[in-house]
C-alpha cells in the first residue's frame, strides 16, 4: 500500500497550507511500534496534570506558601498586568485544552523538548490523518480524529483568533475551521472585537501590545465574561518549567502535587534541565550531573561533554520555531561559550534554561523525488501528538504529526526539507 504523490498534491486545499504544501513527500506514513504507539497516545492526561501542577506551584509561591522565587523567576520579562492578571481568582480552573509536546523519536523511549499549549500544525495534522485515511492506513486518531478533537473546544462553533505574526499558520486553521461548518471561523487577531461568541487564540501572549483589544479580553476572561483557549496564562507558555521539573528545591513539592505514576512517567519523557542562573555557587557546591562548579566551566566543555541544548524560555518572538535553540555539541566552541554567557545576562529579564541533549534515532523510511520517484532516506523524527481537553475536562487523543528530516539535521522542525507524514502501528525496522 502506498499513496501516490499525484494524490498528495492535488489533494492539497484550494487556499494551500502551512508553506504551501512546501515540504517532502512520503508515500507512507511513519511507522510507530505498538507500544510506542500505546505510550504515546496515552500522555494527554499525565501532562494536563503536569500543567495543572505548574500552575499550583506558580500560584503558591505568588501568595507566599512557598518560596516567592518561584513566582518572581516566571514573571520575569512579563507586563505588570498580565502577571497580576493571571493569579486573579476567576482564572484559577483555566487551563489550555490543546496540549501538544514535542517528543524526540530517541532510541528506546520519548525525550519531550517542549510542551506547547499554542501549537500549529493542527490544520496539516488533520489534513495528512484524513488523506493518508483516505488512502487506506489506519492512521493513529482516526481520519477525522483531529476535527473532532477541536469541535470539543468550541461545541457550538466560536472565532479562531489569528495573529498577523502567526500568519504562517492561517491557511491551516482556514482550512480546518471549514471542515467544522459554518459556525466556526478565523478572523484577523488584530482587528477582532469580542462580540459574545467563544474564542480560541492563535497568537503569543508576547505579541498581546499588537492587539488593541487583548488587555480588555483578558480582563473580561477573568471575570468570566468572556470564553477564551487557551487563557491568559503566560507562565504556563514557558519553557522553564521543563528545567524547574527537576529542581532540587522543588522535589518535595512536584512528589506533594503529582500522583507517583504521573510523576514517574513525566521523569522518564522530560530531558534533565537547569535554569540558567548566574548566581554563584557556594566553593563546595556543582551544577547537577554536569559535575561542574560555574556555567563558565560547562562553556569551556570539549564537544564530546556538551551534548546539551540552550532555550530561550518564552514570551518572545525568538521563543518559538527553534529560533531561541542552540546545540552545544553542533556550535564551535567561541560561540557556545558566548550563548551561554547571553542567557546568563537575560536573566532578571527573560529566562533561558538548558537541557540535556537527547540524540533521535536513525532509521529508514521512503521520500518521493521531484520526477516522482520513490528513494530510501535516513532520517530522525520528532512525534507531535494533539490532545484535546473538553469541557468536562477529559483530555483525549486527537492525532500525531511526525516530522522527519535528514538524519545528518540536528534540529527537527517544520524545514523546506522535512517530511510531513502521520503515524500508523506498523513493524519498525
Amino acid at each position: 500500500m502506498a499513496i501516490a504523490l499525484n494524490d498528495l498534491r492535488k489533494n492539497l486545499p484550494e487556499g494551500g497550507l502551512f508553506g504551501g504544501g512546501n515540504w517532502q513527500w512520503s508515500p507512507e506514513p511513519l511507522k510507530l511500534s505498538a507500544a510506542e504507539a500505546k505510550e504515546m497516545m496515552a500522555m494527554g492526561h499525565p501532562l494536563a496534570k503536569f500543567q495543572q501542577a505548574c500552575d499550583i506551584l506558580y500560584r503558591r509561591s505568588a501568595t507566599g506558601n512557598i518560596d516567592s522565587w518561584l513566582a518572581e523567576l516566571l514573571d520575569e520579562g512579563k507586563p505588570d498586568w498580565l502577571a497580576a492578571l493571571q493569579r486573579a481568582p476567576g482564572m484559577v480552573d483555566q487551563f489550555p485544552r490543546v496540549i501538544r509536546p514535542d517528543l524526540i523519536l530517541a532510541k528506546g523511549h520519548f525525550a519531550l523538548s517542549e510542551l506547547d499549549s499554542v501549537p500549529g500544525g493542527m490544520g496539516i495534522t488533520a489534513w495528512l490523518s484524513k488523506t493518508y485515511a483516505e488512502a487506506g492506513y489506519e492512521v493513529l486518531g482516526g481520519a477525522n480524529g483531529m476535527i473532532d478533537g477541536f469541535r470539543k473546544l468550541m461545541p457550538e462553533g466560536g472565532d479562531i483568533l489569528v495573529s498577523d505574526e502567526a500568519m504562517d499558520y492561517r491557511a491551516e486553521m482556514t482550512w480546518l475551521a471549514e471542515q467544522l461548518g459554518a459556525d466556526w471561523k478565523v478572523e484577523n487577531a488584530e482587528e477582532y472585537e469580542e462580540c459574545g461568541k467563544e474564542m480560541y487564540r492563535f497568537f503569543e501572549l508576547f505579541d498581546w501590545e499588537s492587539m488593541p483589544y487583548a488587555r480588555n479580553l483578558a480582563e473580561k476572561s477573568a471575570r468570566g465574561e468572556a470564553s477564551i483557549t487557551p487563557p491568559f496564562k503566560a507562565h504556563l507558555e514557558d519553557k522553564l518549567w521543563l528545567a524547574l521539573f527537576w529542581s532540587p528545591a522543588l522535589k518535595k513539592i512536584w512528589e506533594q502535587a503529582l500522583r507517583g505514576n504521573h510523576l514517574r512517567r513525566l521523569r522518564e519523557w522530560i530531558p534533565f534541565g537547569w535554569v540558567m542562573d548566574p548566581e554563584p555557587l557556594p566553593p563546595h557546591a556543582a551544577l547537577p550531573r554536569l559535575n561542574a562548579h560555574s556555567w563558565a566551566e560547562v562553556g569551556e566543555f570539549s564537544q564530546k561533554d556538551r551534548q546539551l541544548v540552550l532555550k530561550i524560555s518564552g514570551f518572545h518572538e525568538t521563543a518559538w520555531g527553534s529560533r531561541g535553540v542552540f546545540i552545544g555539541h553542533d556550535l564551535p566552541a567561541a560561540e557556545w561559550q558566548e550563548k551561554i554567557g547571553y542567557a546568563l545576562s537575560q536573566f532578571g529579564e527573560q529566562p533561558w534554561l538548558m537541557q540535556e541533549f537527547h540524540e533521535g534515532r536513525r532509521f529508514m523510511h521512503p521520500i518521493y523525488t521531484e520526477d516522482g520517484e520513490v528513494k530510501m532516506l535516513e532520517v530522525r523524527a520528532r512525534l507531535c501528538p494533539y490532545f484535546f481537553t473538553d469541557k468536562q475536562g477529559e483530555t483525549t487523543f486527537g492525532g500525531c504529526l511526525a516530522t522527519l528530516v535528514p538524519a545528518d539535521k540536528k534540529k527537527i522542525h517544520g524545514m523546506s526539507d522535512g517530511i510531513l507524514v502521520p503515524c500508523v502501528v506498523g513493524e519498525v525496522f
